[in-house]
């Protein structure tokens, strides 16, 4: 990975609770490579629920914690309309 292009973060569907503490170990382990944007894709996210918000919500905390940038791609309507509602929209 060259310092300029960001990293790529996939997050794999169908998406629980339980994925999260390994989606931001994986995050972690992008910023201590020495990424420093990382693009995450949730486009496998067909189904727009508690678990793909508490996801996004969290990748960003890591994200902020580690001083790094995370761009959410390919996110459904229903993702979207969520993450507006909740205020982690973009």
């Amino acid at each position: 990975m060259k310092p300029t292009e960001p990293a790529h973060l996939v997050v794999p569907a169908p998406v629980t609770l339980a994925d999260v503490p390994l989606l931001c170990e994986r995050l972690r382990g992008l910023y201590a490579a020495g990424a420093g944007e990382v693009v995450c894709d949730v486009g496998g996210l067909v189904r727009a629920d508690l678990a793909a918000v508490e996801v996004v919500a969290r990748l960003r905390l890591t994200a902020r914690g580690a001083g790094g940038r995370l761009a959410i791609r390919n996110a459904g309507p229903g993702l979207v309309a969520l993450l507006r509602l909740v205020g982690l929209e973009e």
